[in-house]
């Protein structure tokens, strides 16, 4: 939204790199208690996953579900989240483009 060309129906976003994924820490019991779900897609195939084990199987996965979540669930949304790229450590390929380092 800070783009003079922003508009809401228009995906005018820069690309998002980020490093680290797999040092996100949640607070209190979330760990053990956050629970994720995928479908398989056959006859009771529902699977259930933690944080915890989650973060150890796949460290990209709950950030990106986070920031998913936050996004429009539409044609704009799924042009938001391909922009968006999650490394798990700190080494990424995007070190030509010359990123921006913004402190959290």
């Amino acid at each position: 939204k800070h783009k003079a060309i922003y508009s809401p129906n228009v995906d005018t976003g820069d690309f998002v790199v980020v490093i680290n994924a797999e040092k996100v820490a949640v607070s209190g019991n979330k760990a053990l208690q956050k629970q994720y779900f995928h479908h398989t897609g056959h006859i009771a195939g529902e699977r259930w996953i933690n944080f915890a084990d989650l973060l150890a199987k796949h460290p990209t996965a709950p950030l990106e579900a986070a920031i998913w979540g936050m996004l429009p669930h539409s044609a704009l949304g799924h042009k938001m989240i391909k922009k968006l790229k999650i490394f798990a450590g700190a080494e990424h390929p995007f070190a030509a483009q010359k990123p921006e380092v913004v402190e959290l």
